[in-house]
């Protein structure tokens, strides 16, 4: 294992996986896996320009983290998780997997989420409306009005 300086593409790697919200530790993780290097923690952080350790950061490296930022916030569509769908289907391989290992209580837990995300829990939207987009009923219950009876007291 390489220790020491990174190379061009590995400082590449650490500025986009930072801006991309990565933890050093995990960013640290990769680069030990993908190639092969072992940094510190504290290493990784030089290139945060949000950190303090990365506050003499070279603008080459602010603008790559900038705009991988921005690029990375702007485009959740390529995030599989941010789609309902694969959440289900994530959650059915659990509950499948639960189940079939008689945790029962987690097949359960598993089965709310999933009705829960259904049911948009998960989202922020609120219907300020009536069925299919109607008015909500404003109808005011109908109040009675009993006259007493006078008894002599007036």
């Amino acid at each position: 294992m390489a220790k020491g300086k990174l190379s061009v593409e590995q400082q590449t790697f650490v500025v986009q996986s930072l801006a991309c919200f990565d933890t050093p530790m995990v960013v640290v993780a990769a680069l030990k896996k993908d190639f092969n290097v072992v940094v510190s923690a504290q290493a990784v952080e030089v290139y945060d320009p949000n950190k303090r350790a990365g506050r003499k950061l070279s603008m080459r490296w602010r603008a790559l983290f900038e705009e991988t930022r921005k690029t990375f916030l702007a485009d959740t569509a390529t995030i599989a998780i941010s789609h309902r769908a694969v959440r289900l289907r994530a959650l059915q391989r659990m509950a499948d997997k639960a189940e079939t290992q008689g945790n029962m209580v987690l097949a359960s837990s598993l089965l709310k989420q999933a009705a829960e995300e259904v049911g948009g829990s998960y989202t922020n939207r609120r219907e300020l409306t009536g069925k299919d987009g109607k008015d909500l009923p404003t109808a005011v219950p109908a109040v009675t009005i009993f006259q007493l009876p006078d008894n002599g007291r007036s």
